[in-house]
């Protein structure tokens, strides 16, 4: 697997994201994550967007990171927002998901982001099943789905 930096609006991002705001739909029985993203706030030193690709130039999976920091949606000082962490259904089971996590955690970690936080729904338990087994514990809910009763929140320190 080939992992590449790309800007949030390149079209496999696009493509992706697609995908994976119809699998956020079809579990969820609603029109996917509404929170609101732009390309800006993944680009360094604000943040990082991957995209896993096979030897033949396939996108298979993908995943960001963006800056936060103290404010009313429940951040604090020196968070790294995971998001959009994603892999096709053909390509689970390959250990990408674990791969792009570590990259985007060492990104964070050498961007000076003291904290990785991330937002899931009850509804995707192999996401639940792959934070608390890289680390990550409950933590406070913070975001824009921090009223939701199915949304569950995470975080894991980037300690050097």
């Amino acid at each position: 697997m080939n992992i590449r930096r790309v800007s949030f609006d390149h079209p496999d991002a696009v493509k992706l994201n697609d995908r994976v705001q119809l699998e956020y739909a079809e579990r969820y029985q609603d029109e996917g994550d509404v929170t609101p993203l732009d390309a800006a706030m993944f680009k360094p030193p604000l943040g990082l967007y991957l995209i896993a690709y096979d030897e033949f130039g396939t996108p298979l999976a993908t995943g960001g990171w963006r800056r936060q920091d103290l404010n009313d949606a429940g951040y604090s000082d020196g968070d790294a927002e995971l998001k959009r962490m994603y892999v096709v259904p053909e390509a689970r089971g390959l250990g990408l998901a674990r791969r792009i996590l570590a990259a985007l955690e060492e990104d964070a970690r050498q961007a000076g982001r003291v904290r990785m936080v991330l937002e899931t729904g009850i509804k995707q338990p192999e996401a639940i099943g792959l934070y608390t087994s890289s680390g990550y514990e409950p933590c406070p809910k913070f975001g824009h789905y921090r009223f939701e009763e199915l949304s569950r929140c995470f975080a894991k320190p980037l300690t050097v």
